[in-house]
């Protein structure tokens, strides 16, 4: 009777054994997005949204990069940097945004744990790409307002270049740190992670051991990438209004403010919300709503922003329909 006794407590062991093998690798193989389970009123409503949202940033990004390299007049450093920024809208909606929509019509909201890496690496670093486009936006506009005179030297072609590869190489090394940090923490079987999308604060939470170290790391990098490029833009405004101010043409100084009031709607948008997430513990927990604002309605208003009262923007759209023409480079 004992040998039974140890039989059937080795078979149990066995059986136990494997079923936690199983449930380690299936933790280890995919994660289930909560998204906004506990609220599913508003999934079918987010559903819309963000298909709406998604739709209207491929197309109005799309149609500034198209406008802007076939109208010799917008080959200028302002809509290099324009280009650069609906490019990278279009793949950071792209990177969350498909995923969201199966999720909302899913009943198992599953990704696999290759996704979740991709998604986090991709979304992280087009956004912090972003963070420093928008500096070199603001640059840009301080070149032209404060230094008009010297704007075709300072702003050249190299120049252009290397600030905008500088963001693409800044956010993507960025990113690629923030994610094999995040990624080799052990999470003890925990997969379900209490967000829409796959990123860095909410994975922090998912982690069995101390992250007083990510913690610390992720709001050092965050005052790098949010904090120090959207003070540096208000520095810059503040010159470029104190320049505005001396212009004595009424049409000119209604130009420059157009522009530049564009530009810092785009910086609120997409700064608040970033340092709202970034800025507080993971523990306190995150907005959920407040990262898909900037993860998708931001892309889609940036279009709208910069070419509702843009003249230029406008001639272009027109002679495009009349004509095709060829391509130069920027003055």
């Amino acid at each position: 009777m004992p040998s039974a006794e140890v039989t059937i407590l080795v078979m149990h062991s066995r059986a136990a054994w494997q079923n936690l093998k199983e449930e380690n690798q299936s933790t280890a193989e995919e994660f289930i997005l909560l998204g906004v389970s506990d609220q599913p009123q508003l999934e079918l409503l987010l559903f819309v949204l963000i298909l709406v949202s998604y739709m209207m940033t491929l197309l109005g990004n799309v149609t500034i990069i198209v406008v802007s390299r076939l109208d010799p007049h917008l080959h200028t450093p302002m809509y290099f940097f324009l280009s650069n920024l609906s490019f990278l809208d279009i793949c950071y909606t792209t990177s969350v945004g498909p995923q969201m929509l199966v999720n909302f019509r899913s009943m198992r909201r599953s990704i696999s744990w290759g996704s979740c890496v991709a998604q986090l690496y991709i979304s992280l670093g087009l956004g912090s790409t972003e963070c420093l486009l928008l500096a070199v936006m603001a640059f840009d506009r301080y070149a032209a307002v404060c230094r008009p005179l010297h704007y075709s030297a300072i702003m050249s072609q190299n120049l252009c270049l290397l600030m905008a590869a500088g963001s693409w190489f800044g956010g993507l090394v960025n990113s690629l740190a923030q994610t094999v940090l995040t990624m080799q923490l052990p999470r003890c079987g925990r997969n379900h992670i209490d967000h829409i999308f796959c990123e860095v604060p909410a994975l922090l939470k998912l982690a069995c051991t101390d992250t007083s170290f990510n913690e610390a790391e992720l709001l050092s990098v965050s005052v790098i990438f949010l904090v120090v490029p959207v003070s540096l833009i208000l520095i810059s405004y503040g010159y470029i209004g104190a320049a505005v101010l001396r212009i004595r043409s009424a049409e000119g100084r209604r130009k420059a403010f157009s522009t530049c009031t564009s530009h810092l709607a785009v910086v609120s948008l997409f700064y608040g919300p970033g340092i709202y997430t970034y800025l507080q513990p993971p523990s306190k927990g995150q907005g959920k709503i407040v990262s898909l604002f900037y993860t998708m309605v931001t892309p889609m208003l940036n279009p709208l922003i910069y070419t509702l009262r843009n003249k230029e923007v406008h001639g272009a759209l027109r002679r495009l329909l009349q004509r095709k023409p060829g391509l130069t480079g920027w003055a």
